[in-house]
């Protein structure tokens, strides 16, 4: 218990495995908290205090057991027996020691990662306006930085999705600190200079790097400067996406779709791709010429290389940590010997991106000609018998296995020399795991005993005995098995100490090697689903002919699935108002247009016969009614928030889709906000974003009348009798029908109840029949208050509920309630 509790304190917020016989037992509290998380039996043993909780799992089977625990985000310290048992009778108590320290962002095991998505620790602080962040996937070599506007730190660990996170208040602030930051950089990674890593304008990027690796080193990470890759990257370099967009447009199934990568490596990359697209046409154009001229051929001999690579990033990581299996580095030496194959195929390219990555995967023949040396084509899974290495590789173990081989001869023939030189016909030679080799003699024969036998055992009817050539032969044979696995280890080791010193190297190409494979990705679903290359412009007109949503379309087919144009330009058509029944893919034609502009700025082809794209910096979408109770908000204000998210941070070049604004309330009061969200983004300066605003109000569409760059589209129906059928087309024009009804029949409501709708629409219709909301609102302004009230507000200094808290206080007062 005093080993138990010394490491129990150097981490004291960690569940301890701790290594008992054939068990790792977990002790009080931890048991409590893990044993339902393991699946296993929580039980309980006596100790001074009483009975306390405990439960163990099998040593042999921990890691799927620390699997969980990882998975369930909490933090594990395996602590070892690290001296053998003592043995006859001995009391001592076996030493341990902390070896391994396990956390959801800083495992390197396969076992506890997924292979196409980065394993992300990430640190993040703020002070006043700005924030700092740094971000590393220990598995892959990989540590950035990067400082960035407060209110935009949310959304980039939302894209991140860290596998653990160390912010204030859980982390102390002052740990944060840039000067700490800039010295354990020097010291840890020896980088002396901020701006050797774009980092001199990042300060709290350093504060927050700097936390990382205090965090690494505390949790006996090796941190060494060859297996980190460190940059400074600009969140204005890439568009942002906040959590609902990722949500409303799909991007996991879209990532899904495309995902035609040969490697994880590859995957890995193209995720972080979709999740983040470019902003700079000419980095843009890049990619896309890249995946163009892949998907028109010569991505094949591409393919088929990458396709023996494996995850040389991860596996050279757990190689230089010294964390390699035997069978991790054969697959480390067949994706290096996989290498020059990779570089070959994109070398003769017409595209200049390919040619560089081709000129960055450098081959290294050498290391792969020496793994292949060294080990066994198929080794074990585990050391515990040995032969990993190769026979003639190297020479202290060869003598090994030599000594060892030549004991076992002489051990094998003893009994037949013996015979002959004792003459004693039964005479045999055994092996018994508590005494080992003995000569075994019955009583009848002891007189025929040479003096040269040592008694070893009496039994009840006859003696064993060694010689003292035997024992030496017995201690070659028993050791041999030992020794030899000392000395795979120390090669293995070896090994590996020549991975981490070309890691620099090999991690560099395996990011070539992981953007190659994107790419072809890329060319591969494009070639495969028919879809072109987009025109990328710095300009902001958007204009796509027969986009088509790249999901539902392979959900349909290509034949059922009806394509549609779009255009958007700030200066003459920058709203488009679209009415049009539910359930007539209004959703469909917001969603896939935003796909077609989040793929082109990928450098992905797109679906749809052209598309021109003018750059967008930002994608916002509200789409979809949810609630969300745990936060004390329901449908209407996760509604109304998530609007006013866009509209603060929607910018002239954004693209904005907007669905059903203001149906979670009453009508009147619905259409209201609805207009008023329409009018904000049209006049105010601040904004002039590209907008996309779906609705079932189709009053609005006389919104077009009098706000210039508003334009009406509807999804069109066809009326059959008293039904309507679903065209999907998008065409000019608004509707001037909800038609709630035909879609409540199609649905199958019953019959009796929909002619009752129909009777009360009619009467209320009738009683009061809706007006265009600007003619309800638009009242003679006859009260000289009100209207000097109206001169003097500074409508962009209001927040968007600000200006509709106001807009009906003064309609109240018009109308003298």
């Amino acid at each position: 218990m005093k080993q138990y509790w010394a490491a129990k304190l150097r981490h004291p917020g960690a569940i301890l495995l701790f290594r008992m016989g054939d068990f790792y037992e977990i002790f009080f509290d931890d048991a409590v908290e893990a044993a339902p998380i393991m699946g296993v039996t929580l039980t309980s043993r006596p100790m001074r205090d009483g009975r306390q909780p405990m439960c163990g799992v099998p040593h042999h089977a921990w890691q799927g057991y620390v699997g969980k625990l990882l998975r369930a985000g909490k933090k594990v310290v395996i602590c070892d027996q690290v001296d053998e048992p003592a043995g006859g009778g001995h009391s001592g108590v076996v030493r341990r020691e902390i070896t391994r320290v396990l956390t959801p962002g800083t495992v390197v095991d396969d076992a506890y990662l997924e292979p196409g998505i980065s394993n992300w620790l990430v640190a993040a602080w703020s002070r006043g306006a700005e924030s700092g962040l740094a971000a590393c996937d220990v598995s892959t070599g990989e540590l950035m930085l990067c400082q960035l506007p407060l209110d935009q730190l949310q959304s980039e660990i939302d894209r991140l999705a860290p596998a653990e996170l160390l912010q204030p208040p859980a982390i102390d602030s002052y740990r944060f600190d840039p000067e700490r930051g800039r010295q354990r950089l020097a010291d840890q990674l020896e980088v002396r200079f901020a701006a050797s890593i774009g980092a001199e304008e990042s300060p709290l990027a350093i504060g927050a790097a700097g936390v990382i690796l205090e965090y690494l080193q505390h949790n006996q990470v090796p941190v060494e400067p060859g297996l980190f890759r460190i940059r400074t990257y600009s969140p204005d370099a890439t568009m942002q996406l906040d959590a609902p967009t990722v949500r409303n447009l799909e991007l996991p199934a879209l990532l899904q779709l495309v995902d035609r990568t040969c490697t994880p490596i590859g995957a890995r990359r193209l995720r972080r791709w979709i999740w983040a697209p470019l902003r700079d046409a000419e980095a843009i154009e890049m990619r896309l010429g890249a995946v163009s001229e892949l998907s028109k051929g010569g991505r094949t001999a591409l393919r088929t290389a990458l396709g023996e690579v494996g995850d040389l990033e991860r596996l050279v990581g757990r190689a230089a940590r010294g964390l390699a299996s035997p069978r991790e580095l054969v697959a480390l030496r067949r994706s290096l010997e996989a290498v020059p194959a990779v570089s070959a195929a994109g070398a003769t390219a017409a595209s200049l991106l390919l040619r560089q990555l081709a000129a960055a995967i450098k081959p290294d023949p050498t290391l792969a000609d020496e793994l292949a040396r060294a080990l066994a084509e198929d080794p074990p899974a585990v050391m515990r018998d040995g032969g990993a290495i190769r026979p003639a590789y190297d020479a202290e173990l060869d003598r090994i296995q030599e000594a060892s081989s030549a004991a076992r001869e002489w051990i094998s023939s003893l009994e037949q020399v013996e015979r002959e030189r004792t003459g004693i016909k039964s005479l045999k030679v055994g092996y018994n795991r508590v005494f080992g080799y003995y000569i075994e003699v019955s009583h009848a024969n002891v007189e025929l005993i040479p003096d040269d036998y040592i008694r070893k055992q009496t039994l009840t009817g006859a003696e064993r005995y060694l010689t003292p050539e035997l024992k030496e032969k017995e201690a070659i044979v028993l050791n041999a098995l030992q020794d030899r696995v000392d000395r795979e280890l120390e090669i293995l080791r070896e090994l590996q100490r020549r991975v981490a010193h070309a890691a620099p190297d090999l991690l560099s190409c395996a990011a070539a090697i992981g953007e190659l494979d994107a790419l072809a990705s890329l060319a591969e679903t494009g070639a495969d689903l028919g879809w072109v290359r987009p025109g990328v412009s710095t300009g902001l007109r958007l204009a796509i002919e027969g986009g088509r949503h790249p999901m539902v379309e392979a959900s349909l087919g290509r034949e059922d699935f009806v394509p549609n144009d779009t255009v958007l330009d700030p200066s003459r058509e920058q709203i488009v108002v679209l009415t049009g029944p539910n359930m007539a893919g209004k959703s469909t034609y917001l969603r896939q247009v935003a796909l077609i502009v989040l793929l082109a700025q990928s450098g992905s082809l797109v679906p749809a016969c052209s598309a021109s794209i003018g750059l967008v910096d930002r994608v916002f979408t509200r789409v979809g009614a949810h609630d969300d109770l745990a936060a004390g908000m329901s449908t209407f204000m996760v509604e109304m928030t998530e609007t006013a998210n866009i509209l603060n941070h929607a910018s002239p070049s954004s693209l904005v889709v907007l669905d059903e604004v203001g149906r979670g309330t009453s009508t009147y009061d619905g259409v209201s906000i609805a207009q008023a969200v329409v009018e904000h983004i049209h006049d105010s300066p601040r904004l002039g974003c590209r907008t996309l605003f779906a609705t079932h109000y189709h009053e609005l569409t006389a919104l077009a009348d009098r706000l210039a760059r508003v334009r009406n589209e509807r999804v069109e129906v066809a009326e059959e009798g008293g039904s309507i059928r679903f065209l999907h087309r998008v065409v000019a024009g608004g509707a001037d029908r909800s038609y709630g009804i035909h879609v409540a029949a199609l649905a199958g409501l019953p019959p009796q109840l929909i002619a009752r709708a129909r009777e009360v629409l009619a009467e209320l219709e009738r009683q009061r029949p809706l007006e265009p909301v600007e003619q309800q609102l638009a009242l003679p302004l006859v009260d000289d208050e009100v209207r000097q009230e109206l001169s003097t507000i500074e409508l962009d200094g209001l927040s968007p509920l600000e200006a509709l808290q106001k807009l009906y206080e003064l309609r109240a007062r018009l109308r003298g309630t």
